[in-house]
């Protein structure tokens, strides 16, 4: 029989998609929203032949207002994960510290599922909840990973930070670009923006670029659509 040879790895030295999921979501939501809703916004504004003094109100107050919400959605979202979570593991810490056999023979059946057999299993099992009991369970049974993880405060913040950047576009638009030919440029720094977010997004996750800026920018084109009409319909009279 050969010799194998028994090397050191570094766990961590991959990088896979994966890790990116919990801030990219929240990132290119609240950069897309900032977008979106903001230049959306204005765009109704500047349809109703609003003044620049209100155009620039509306996206500022639109910015401040947005932030705050995802922030607070994010947080309350994610934190409600958190909790769950939490109330998941001091259950399972519950029932390994007064049914440890049970919890043994819990983790054991879930690694002969996974094709061990049963004497390996129970051994991976027993040296595993002798190393760390409750990261075995939160790993192998609740599914609970590092990686994966809920953080409220991170998804809040990362949410809020994406939306202001977004938001903060057509704000600059409005405040370097006459008034005349605003209308106009809004749309195209927008089209412009959410197709860049969109490829972006789509390359870091992996996925098609083409597929991925479309997506954001056919919601992005309804959308300016809809508060332009309103802005048109309802507006101040020239």
């Amino acid at each position: 029989m050969s010799n194998i040879e028994i090397q050191s790895f570094d766990l961590h030295a991959e990088h896979h998609r994966i890790n990116r999921n919990s801030w990219l979501r929240a990132s290119v939501m609240g950069a897309n929203d900032g977008i979106v809703s903001v230049s959306s916004l204005m765009l109704g504004f500047i349809a109703s032949n609003a003044s620049n003094h209100t155009i620039v109100l509306a996206g500022l107050a639109g910015l401040v207002a947005g932030a705050m919400s995802m922030a607070a959605g994010e947080y309350v979202s994610v934190q409600s994960q958190k909790d769950t979570e939490q109330a998941d593991l001091a259950q399972e810490a519950h029932e390994i510290e007064h049914n440890y056999e049970f919890e043994l023979g819990e983790l054991t059946a879930i690694y002969v599922d996974r094709g061990l057999s049963e004497s390996l299993a129970a051994q991976v099992a027993r040296e595993l909840m002798e190393k760390d009991a409750l990261a075995a369970h939160a790993r192998d049974e609740l599914g609970l990973h590092e990686i994966s993880r809920a953080r409220p405060l991170q998804a809040a913040g990362s949410s809020a930070a994406a939306f202001s950047v977004g938001a903060g576009l057509p704000l600059l638009t409005a405040l370097f670009v006459p008034h005349d030919i605003l209308f106009g440029s809004v749309i195209a720094m927008t089209l412009a923006a959410l197709i860049i977010l969109g490829g972006m997004a789509a390359w870091t996750g992996g996925a098609s670029i083409v597929r991925g800026a479309s997506r954001v920018l056919v919601w992005g084109v309804l959308a300016m659509a809809a508060t332009s009409l309103i802005g048109h319909l309802f507006g101040i009279n020239p």
